[in-house]
This record gives C-alpha cells, structure tokens and sequence, in this order.
C-alpha cells in the first residue's frame, strides 16, 4: 500500500549521515535555442540520504534526464546550487569534477559507456587507471564474477551481448565502490533476468549507509524496488511517493501523462 505525501520531498530517515548524499536547492536549467533561452527545469530542489535507493519518474518532455545530468555534474545548473557527496559542485573545476566523478561517484547508463577497444576487466579498472591507481588485487575478478561474467574477462564490448555489457558497467561502479551512483534507464534493454539481478545489485549497494543510488527510469517495476519516487512534470518535481508497487507508480505517471495532453 502506497501512500503519497506533499511534495517538500526531505530525505528520508533511513539518512544516516549528518549530510545528504545528493542535495539541489533551486536548480534550473536553460538551453538556447535560435534566439530564445528556454528553460527546462524550473526550480527543483531535494534531498537524497545515504543507504536510500530514490527513483525520478515522469512523462517524456518532463525534465528527469536533464536533472539527472545536473545532479551528476555533467551539465551545470543555469541557477542554483548541487551539493554532492559533500561537495558543492558549483565550486570545482573541470578537473575537480573528473576526478570526483572517477572515485566518489559512479554512473550506470543504458549506453553502457565502455571503451569498446579494452577488454572487458580492462573497462572495470578503467576509473583506476584514469586516476594512475591500481585496483586492490582480484577486485576486478571479484566484481566480474559477481555479475556473472568471470568467463568474459577478457572479451571486447564488441563481441559482447548487450546485457553482458551492461553487466560489465555494473561491475565497473561496483569495483569503483562511490558513494553516490546515478543510473539511467540501467535496465531498459535488459531481458527480464539480467535487469532483476542489476536492480538487486543497485538495491544492496543503496542500503549500504555511505552509500546512494539515484535512478531516473520509465519502468513502474524499477521504481517501485527503490525507496522513494519522485515525480516530475514541466521541469517540477511534484509528487512523491513512498513505499509504492508497481500499480501505484504506474497510476501515477498516467495520471501525470494525462494532464500533459
């Protein structure tokens, strides 16, 4: 049984560090087009804690991807403030961010993003050797064969399936242990049983108390695994749910989709 509550959206209590994981005041987001700057998101701020899985939800055209891209410091806010995993984002450089991005957070993205010219244990130690580290000793075969894939350590994302890629993308975050993840879509071109084992996998680094998992996705049953959900239209976030099944989710977003027509 689902329950909705207002959308002032504080994090949870699950929240066990004095500081949020991912924490927006403000944010709006603006793109010039022609001679025009229009804006796409509008205001949105939240708060996500440590060990909470949270999901962003809403019809196409609503914002979600761009907020995601703001949170994870791949696009910087046209206003606002980010703060993650302790770090006001507006504050670091280039740089700053790449690094940031190589240790304290990790990304799990339905395009995979791997180096199709390494193998595959090559693109699970990839943020360890941007950062001229070397991974602890049988990290990268630990995390492999956590995902199932202690076989195809050595393959190319070229001969590989798109769920055998996807899992290596998974084990990458998973060798990279960041305190913050951001997933998009992670399981929209998986069958059935790989999605439920990234889904499972994404749920247990969540519940860790240093750790968090942000999730924007289409998929009521995705959403309905994480903690919260978050839903946005017209670049606002505005309605939450907490402890929800998938129907309710699904209900939901129509109802959401249904006021866009």
């Amino acid at each position: 049984m689902s329950s909705v509550v207002s959308p002032s959206l504080s994090a949870s209590p699950q929240r066990v560090a004095a500081r949020s994981a991912i924490s927006a005041h403000d944010v709006r987001k603006s793109y010039r087009v022609g001679n025009e700057d229009v804006e796409i998101l509008h205001g949105v701020s939240l708060d996500i804690g440590y060990g909470e899985m949270v999901a962003v939800m809403g019809p196409s055209g609503s914002g979600k991807s761009t907020l995601l891209y703001c949170l994870a410091g791949l696009e910087q806010p046209s206003q606002g403030g980010v703060e993650v995993a302790g770090q006001h984002l507006h504050q670091l450089n280039r740089t700053q961010l790449a690094v940031m991005r190589r240790s304290q957070v990790g990304f799990v993205f339905q395009s995979y993003n791997l180096i199709p010219t390494l193998t595959a244990a090559e693109n699970v130690a990839l943020p360890y050797t941007l950062g001229h580290r070397k991974p602890e000793a049988g990290l990268v075969e630990r995390t492999l064969a956590a995902v199932g894939l202690s076989e195809r350590a050595g393959a190319r994302p070229p001969s590989m399936s798109g769920g055998e890629q996807q899992r290596v993308a998974l084990a990458r975050v998973l060798a990279q242990q960041p305190e913050v993840i951001f997933a998009d879509e992670p399981t929209g071109a998986l069958d059935t049983r790989t999605g439920q084992m990234v889904l499972g996998e994404l749920r247990r680094i969540a519940h860790d108390p240093s750790r968090c998992v942000l999730v924007v996705t289409h998929d009521p049953a995705v959403a309905a695994a994480c903690d919260r959900v978050l839903f946005m239209r017209d670049g606002l976030l505005v309605q939450e749910l907490r402890g929800a099944d998938a129907d309710s989710v699904a209900a939901t977003l129509a109802a959401l989709g249904r006021q866009d027509a």
